[in-house]
């Protein structure tokens, strides 16, 4: 896959500065062999202005320094391409894959197709689905714990496009075939094999429920009847029903596990697990846990508490505190439970799962954030804590446990400059220049790497913003290796007003390169809601660029919470009249200096 976002997708093929001295004519992408199941593929690429270039025997448009992205339909299998400047040729093969799946020849299963495909536990009397492909008009059910589940042909239904369509403006379901999928579901109570004796004799008796013990079922067994023949075959998964008696406990042991809406990382984020966390586990597929108030996450991230009872916790007073900076909530409890954050307009919501209020009193003064401090028991074992805020723009929070007490803090606005100091005196600010070291990011036509022009911006940036009165704070200011865990933690530890993530984007590869453009702007956390519409209008106007959008979007760089995170795309290294306009070293100047002018506003906007 290509970049998009200036960070989402990794591995551009990028031609050599060598190659580029050497060669007239360049593809950067695609190179050959190229491998994608998308319906048609943009070629970037540069040649001398002068003549035409041809794909296919077919001339494409250029831009006036002859930078070109045409876009080309792929069939499925094999796509031989011939680019041809002058007297100079390039044979290029892009490999399209079908989104269906491969139906086996045959009395067979498709390889890799029975699901589950992973070691899963289940609770007793929870659905258990089992899902194969085999050739069409064919008998599939599976043997599992004495039972048969027939396996049966599934209706077409829709298939959903990535959530990059959204970012291309195709973000539609399409009609999938089904032809060949056979799908089913039970239910197992628990279960346990009762030996009997009669006599000298032991037999095995009858099968009866134990809800105290976990019972391992194995592996479930499917077959497949064709013309009159069977075969059978094991599936990957073995199967587990857990004892609702002795659900095990699992501690979060990451500094803020990953929690998550099902069991791998294709699933959406929800509020991080502070460390400590506790939380029965109600279910397991592969190395992910299902935790009792219904979030997942990587058991790698956790360790099992062994002979510990499923966590509950009761909570009575809240105790409230004001630091230089920040206003800290304490919530005393009696083991660590997970929590959940929501914010609003004016508001922050905190619940606390696996929790029964017995509060009567919380002390909360007159507070430079906090109007005030209103709660419910919304659910029997659900608590949520509503912080009315005095201004809309927050700030930033952390959360944290000491021992079993949640500690949340609620950062104050930063004190900005007064009259007879420069506007930004006082401010922090954390400038991330995208990618670095190995991660070049997106490529341009002549090969420019993205990585070398966020420094460079993101180096005017600085500059201007310290003139300006601003302490700036850069995650990089060489071209290094830097992860993305380590920029993250650089504006946790910093603590800025705000940061800002400075990239340049490209397209996937059914993107429109030739016609995409603009500056497009993301966010996460409402807090950063408003910095993200108000610099995306500030520089659309005072530059005259296009708009790409403004998109929430969960981004490495736009998670942090301990301050309003943006990440801006601020254009477009695959469209070839635009990278014209971001490799001009003046035009990079007025960018620097108009975002630096916009955040300078939008401080003043939300004094």
């Amino acid at each position: 896959m290509k970049k998009l976002l200036g960070l989402v997708i990794s591995g551009y093929i990028v031609t050599s500065s060598v190659a580029l001295a050497e060669s007239s004519l360049v593809v950067v992408f695609p190179q050959t062999n190229h491998q994608t199941t998308a319906e048609k593929i943009f070629f970037l690429g540069s040649a001398p202005p002068n003549d035409q270039v041809f794909i296919n025997g077919k001339p494409i448009n250029r831009s006036q320094a002859g930078y070109f992205s045409p876009s080309l339909p792929l069939r499925l299998g094999e796509n031989l391409f011939t680019v041809r400047h002058q007297n100079q040729e390039l044979q290029i093969k892009v490999i399209r894959l079908s989104t269906q799946p491969e139906l086996p020849q045959g009395l067979a299963f498709a390889k890799g197709s029975l699901t589950p495909a992973a070691d899963i536990a289940r609770l007793p009397g929870e659905l258990i689905c089992f899902k194969a492909i085999a050739p069409p008009n064919a008998s599939v059910s599976v043997n599992l714990a004495n039972q048969t589940v027939a396996l049966l042909p599934q209706p077409q239904q829709a298939q959903l496009p990535s959530n990059l369509a959204a970012l291309t403006g195709r973000n539609r379901p399409t009609a999938q075939s089904t032809v060949g999928k056979y799908e089913g579901c039970t239910t197992v109570q628990q279960l346990v094999s009762q030996t009997l004796i009669y006599g000298n004799n032991i037999t095995s008796g009858a099968v009866v429920p134990d809800a105290s013990k976990e019972v391992d079922l194995g592996k479930p067994q499917f077959r497949l009847t064709l013309n009159g023949k069977t075969i059978t075959q094991p599936g990957a998964g073995k199967i587990q029903i857990l004892s609702p008696a002795q659900l095990p406990v699992a501690e979060v042991v990451a500094d803020a596990g990953v929690a998550r809406t099902g069991p791998s990382t294709d699933y959406s984020r929800l509020t991080p697990l502070p460390q400590g966390t506790r939380a029965a586990v109600t279910g397991k597929e592969g190395e992910w846990f299902r935790l009792d108030y219904g979030a997942w996450i990587n058991s790698k991230e956790t360790r099992i508490l062994p002979g510990a009872v499923p966590p509950r916790t009761i909570i009575r007073s809240v105790g409230y505190r004001q630091l230089p900076r920040a206003t800290e909530i304490v919530f005393p409890l009696q083991v660590p439970v997970p929590v959940s954050v929501q914010q609003s307009d004016q508001n922050f919501t905190l619940t606390l799962y696996n929790t029964t209020a017995q509060t009567d009193t919380i002390r909360l003064d007159d507070d430079p954030l906090i109007s005030r401090l209103d709660w419910q028991q919304v659910a029997p074992e659900q608590v949520q804590y509503t912080f009315n805020l005095k201004k809309a723009q927050q700030w930033g929070y952390k959360l944290r446990y000491d021992g079993t007490t949640l500690v949340l803090a609620l950062r104050h606005p930063p004190t900005i400059g007064r009259k007879n100091q420069k506007p930004l005196s006082g401010i922090k600010i954390v400038l991330d220049p995208g990618h670095g070291g190995k991660e070049s990011g997106a490529a341009g036509p002549t090969g420019y790497l993205e990585k070398d022009v966020n420094l460079a911006v993101s180096k005017l940036l600085r500059d201007n913003l310290v003139q300006l009165g601003a302490t700036v704070v850069m995650t990089r200011d060489t071209d290094k290796d830097l992860s993305l865990p380590e920029r993250q933690a650089i504006i946790d530890q910093e603590e800025p007003a705000i940061a800002l993530s400075i990239h340049y984007n490209s397209l996937p590869d059914d993107g429109d390169a030739e016609n995409t453009k603009g500056v497009g702007t993301f966010w996460y956390h409402p807090q950063a809601h408003n910095l993200a519409i108000f610099m995306q209008n500030y520089l659309v106007k005072k530059l005259g660029r296009p708009s790409y959008g403004v998109f929430w979007n969960n981004l490495a760089l736009t998670r942090p919470q301990a301050a309003p995170s943006v990440l801006l795309e601020l254009g477009f290294m695959s469209n070839p009249n635009e990278f014209e306009w971001v490799t001009n070293s003046q035009e990079q100047k007025k960018l620097a200096k108009a975002i630096a002018q916009g955040i300078t506003e939008w401080f003043g906007s939300v004094r």
